[in-house]
């Protein structure tokens, strides 16, 4: 049976990351995050302290990739913790709302800033998103190597252009007043945490990616070594890209301009640069997003593919195509599943609004395994250490208990300050407990069918 095959790099898994990690985020959150503050300083605050969190979380889910260095990431980390019942249900999670998700609202993104070239209304914006997952489709269908080199170039366009837009306008706003000191009381007056709370879940939601690096260890060259170096390089470059495009945006805006438009980034270009500004700005927020479709779809595709492999999920995801060495089925899943939400859903807001909870119920999960990893000392055979030693999370166990605090924190306040919109998001999640005993209830009995039948044939 065709393996899967180890072609990646550091390069390739800090591409990965980053290329997963700024999707539209930056282009299209500041300005609803700015509605919730009353000044940058306070903004800037809040995102420093994600940005904290999510260092953390890297270094966590880096010991994991090189204690578990499998394919699968969080699902085989799940799996090894919880047993097999877990990590179903983090697999279907993924399949049917956690990634899937992106990949159509990100399309959605794209074809909106298509859009910005070429009028697109109705069908026609809805066929070009779907055009193109399917296109990302193919790139990772045909091989690793195809979609990997994707990542690459659109990552480095992706980063090229956001250092070289920083570096610009860092120099062009020496001749433009600063609007850094501008203020204004948040657009909704309903106490610190009520409006913390949402702007906290936007955010996160900016920072997701890190935790993908993982799924394709089994096609990294050495993923103990490729896997620590890929999160704490790429999460350092992504927050210093947003640092910077944050302080732009409210440098040039300030509070009440930036809160007034939709695409702050295309709002600064135009005003410093003018139209040519706005059209370049529009291109990098289209090479954003379809990076980013393809980094989770190269990723996420592994985890139905290690589920299948392990046999409890659809036995024909576990499909190694003989020519291209990818996991065809899954991929197509993948593409299949997002193209039903792109057109069941309809827009942006709603596609993206039910996946960060979901998160981090899996992120706390993750967090708690690597507390029983540590106990039992899992990942440190002596014969493993040909690949490189295991990384180990610093000043443990502090920064594990903080962030686990952290993450929970913020499910227990978005629980009691949002509760209607947290149920509706855990029961996306919950649909796979149904499945899940149907899945094993018919695996229990087809496991004893045929040991019957085999014990028949012996007598």
């Amino acid at each position: 049976m065709p393996e899967l095959r180890k072609d990646l790099t550091t390069f390739d898994g800090i591409a990965l990351l980053i290329g997963i990690t700024i999707g539209s985020g930056i282009y299209s959150t500041p300005y609803l995050i700015a509605g919730y503050f009353g000044s940058y300083s306070e903004v800037m605050i809040t995102w420093f302290v994600v940005a904290a969190f999510v260092m953390m979380g890297g270094l966590i889910y880096a010991e994991l990739g090189t204690r578990i260095p499998t394919t699968g990431g969080e699902y085989s980390y799940i799996s090894r913790a919880y047993g097999p019942f877990a990590g179903f249900l983090f697999g279907w999670a993924q399949l049917f709302i956690i990634r899937t998700s992106p990949a159509a609202g990100l399309a959605i993104i794209a074809s909106d800033y298509i859009g910005f070239f070429v009028p697109l209304e109705g069908w026609y914006h809805t066929s070009v998103a779907l055009g193109i997952i399917a296109l990302l489709g193919v790139f990772n269908y045909v091989g690793v190597k195809w979609s990997a080199l994707f990542q690459r170039v659109t990552t480095v366009m992706k980063v090229g252009g956001l250092l070289l837009f920083s570096a610009l306008f860092l120099v062009l706003l020496g001749d433009s007043p600063s609007q850094l000191g501008s203020s204004a009381p948040p657009l909704k007056d309903v106490g610190f945490l009520t409006n913390l709370i949402p702007a906290l879940m936007l955010i996160v939601f900016t920072h997701t990616g890190f935790d993908r690096v993982g799924y394709v260890a089994g096609e990294m060259k050495n993923p103990r070594k490729v896997i620590p170096k890929s999160m704490i390089i790429g999460l350092v470059l992504i927050i210093l890209i947003y640092v910077s495009m944050i302080t732009i945006y409210h440098y040039v805006m300030g509070m009440e301009a930036l809160r007034a438009t939709t695409t702050p980034a295309a709002s600064v270009a135009s005003m410093m640069l003018g139209p040519m500004g706005a059209s370049v700005i529009a291109l990098l927020a289209i090479i954003s997003a379809v990076s980013s479709i393809n980094g989770t779809m190269l990723s996420s595709s592994r985890v139905y593919y290690a589920m299948a492999r392990d046999g409890i999920f659809f036995k024909s995801f576990d499909f190694i195509h003989p020519r291209f060495r990818t996991p065809t089925r899954a991929i197509i899943a993948h593409c299949f599943w997002g193209g039903v939400i792109l057109v069941v859903r309809g827009s942006f807001e709603n596609i993206a609004a039910g996946m960060i909870f979901a998160i981090l119920i899996f992120y706390t999960m993750t967090t708690l395994a690597l507390f029983k990893f540590r106990r039992e000392n899992v990942g440190e055979e002596p014969q493993n250490d040909v690949e490189g030693g295991i990384f180990k999370v610093p000043f443990y166990p502090v920064l594990p208990i903080v962030y686990l605090m952290g993450v929970v924190g913020l499910l227990v306040f978005r629980v009691i300050f949002e509760w209607e919109k947290s149920m509706i998001d855990l029961a996306f999640v919950l649909t796979g407990l149904p499945v899940s005993w149907f899945w094993f209830r018919h695996k229990k009995t087809s496991g004893k069918r045929k040991e019957e039948e085999g014990n028949a044939s012996n007598v």
